[in-house]
């Protein structure tokens, strides 16, 4: 059976040779990041596509049932409480097909970013290490990485290489700043080239990463 494709908010021009599909936060909405592309900094003649899909609504445990756009279900985030495997297994899913569909569209993985910022950071990790093509490369912003105890099992070969991204605020009250460096060392130690940043922010995004990010974007899709 077919996954399920998601509704997309999408900016770029008309022959793109790039694709960067960017997994916005809970609660949120594809159009989240989109004002962000014209902050990268990215050549005028960089062809990438920026594929913004919009989660499904879901009830979220945390927020106390609430139905709210959720990639997967949360149930806390203090360490040891239980994760949404089923749930981040499904979502995967759903972005595989995104990835699948750019293929179609001529944009191969090795041309291809996975980002995502808070649960939508989690995401782009779950997925994009476990995806069976090599990417371009991974981004995670104000987030963690899911399901860390598992992933030296699950992870695909095809991505133990691929150039990750991590950026996270020292003041963050959502997602713990402690809850980035311990993705970071997770994913270090098993031997994942990540490239870490961090900033005088909360749980939000500021001018000095923008410009790394574009920076990153430039060197992994060679813009």
């Amino acid at each position: 059976m077919a996954e399920q494709l998601l509704e997309t908010v999408e900016t770029g021009g008309p022959a793109p040779q790039c694709s960067v599909i960017w997994l916005h936060g809970l609660g949120a909405s594809g159009h989240d990041f989109e004002p962000i592309v014209s902050q990268l900094g990215l050549p005028s003649t960089a062809a990438v596509r920026f594929v913004f899909p919009h989660a499904p609504s879901q009830p979220v445990t945390l927020n106390g049932g609430l139905s709210m756009p959720a990639w997967y279900d949360i149930y806390g985030l203090t360490a040891g409480t239980p994760q949404d495997e089923r749930g981040l297994d499904a979502a995967a899913g759903w972005i595989g097909a995104l990835i699948e569909r750019e293929r179609v569209r001529g944009i191969p993985a090795h041309r291809l970013v996975l980002a995502g910022f808070s649960q939508g950071g989690a995401l782009a990790l779950h997925t994009g290490l476990r995806h069976a093509e090599g990417l371009a490369g991974i981004m995670g912003l104000s987030t963690y990485l899911p399901l860390a105890d598992h992933l030296g099992q699950a992870r695909a070969a095809a991505n133990r290489d691929t150039p990750i991204f991590l950026a996270h605020g020292h003041h963050d009250p959502v997602l713990a700043y402690r809850l980035g460096t311990d993705s970071r060392d997770a994913l270090e130690a098993l031997g994942h080239p990540v490239e870490w940043r961090d900033y005088p922010m909360e749980h939000q995004v500021c001018m000095e990463e923008i410009a790394d990010i574009g920076a990153w974007l430039r060197r992994v899709l060679a813009l």
